[in-house]
Formats: C-alpha cells, sequence, structure tokens
C-alpha cells in the first residue's frame, strides 16, 4: 500500500504530524515540499500539506492540488489551498499560537466525530480571509471566520489550527478521518 505522504513546508510540526500518522500505524513518509509533483503523485494516496513560516517558500505544494489524490492542508497548508483555489489570505487581528476554541459549523468527513465545540491550538499570524468559490467553512471561532475549509466536490481540506500538538482537543481524530476519505477515494 501506498504511504501518505507529509510535506514538509519548514514549520516546527511537521516531523509531530509525520510521527502522529506513524504512532496510528499508518505508513507515512516526510517529504520536502520541493519533490517533484510526478513523483509525488505516482508514489502516495495522500497528501499532508504542513505547516511553515512562509508562503513564499511553499516550493511545488500548489502542484500537489492539482493530481487528484486527498489532500489536508494544515496552518500553511490552508493557505496553500486557499491561494491556489482563488481564496485569500492575510495578516490575521489575533496574531500568534496559542489556544482558540473553535465552533463546528457544518459536518463534514474530516471533523466526524468531533463536538460542536472544541478547544484547539493555532496561529493566526496568517489566516484566510475569503474563502476560495467552491469551497464551504467547516468551522469557525470567535477570531477567525475560517478556522476549516472544504472542496464542495474533492476531498481536499483545509485546518487553521494544528491537531498535531498535545493541547489540541482529540488531534488524532483528524488524522484517522483523512485515512477514512483517502479510503473512499482510491
Amino acid at each position: 500500500m501506498l504511504p501518505i505522504y507529509v510535506v514538509n513546508n519548514h514549520g516546527q510540526f511537521n516531523h509531530l504530524i509525520h510521527r502522529g500518522l506513524r504512532d496510528l500505524g499508518i505508513d507515512v513518509a516526510l517529504i520536502p515540499n520541493t519533490t517533484p509533483a510526478a513523483d509525488v503523485g505516482a508514489d502516495c494516496r495522500g497528501v499532508i500539506l504542513g505547516g511553515g513560516p512562509s508562503i513564499e517558500r511553499a516550493g511545488n505544494c500548489e502542484q500537489y492540488l492539482d493530481l487528484g489524490i486527498p489532500v489536508l492542508g494544515i496552518c500553511l497548508g490552508l493557505h496553500i489551498i486557499a491561494r491556489k483555489y482563488g481564496g485569500t489570505v492575510t495578516t490575521g487581528q489575533s496574531g500568534g499560537y496559542g489556544p482558540v476554541e473553535i465552533e463546528v459549523c457544518r459536518d463534514s468527513e474530516i471533523l466526524a466525530g468531533y463536538p460542536k465545540t472544541m478547544n484547539v491550538w493555532a496561529s493566526h499570524a496568517d489566516e484566510v480571509s475569503r474563502v476560495p468559490e467552491d469551497f464551504c467553512v467547516l468551522a469557525q471561532s470567535s477570531i477567525c471566520n475560517h478556522e476549516a475549509i472544504a472542496h464542495l466536490e474533492k476531498p481536499v481540506f483545509g485546518l487553521q489550527w494544528h491537531p498535531e500538538v498535545s493541547h489540541t482537543f482529540e488531534g488524532k481524530r483528524v488524522f484517522e478521518n483523512f485515512l477514512r476519505i483517502i479510503a473512499d477515494n482510491p
């Protein structure tokens, strides 16, 4: 079975995404964001775009969105998805990394099994200010209207928060849900 690729966008938590998946028994590999899209499409069954300091250092990540495989974007990964599909990313009003209570406002495969509200850890230095046309909002908070989004037709999802950190409520559930999404999209 092909692995899931975690794309390292130079973020401090990318190794935690990799480890979290590995600890769940999921075949996973951490790859640089400079990996050619042809190699990614041929060698994996899903992609997680990890966080990072700058969208200017996102390498080939936008190309991975054209491969027709499930994609989950975390923090910077969300921003890459939003920009690729025509959304807007701007500086967040709340800034730095810390706790936030999010409200799930729409049912989705990626958030299946979560309560209506939960505490997560997120960076709001940058955030999606305009959601792309073919996407819907899955979760919001008092400081960010677009905490999670999903494509209306494709298995493409983005989260502002970090499910891989221990302070996020049941973060591993996002990874379990993503694995089910991959299984449903051969």
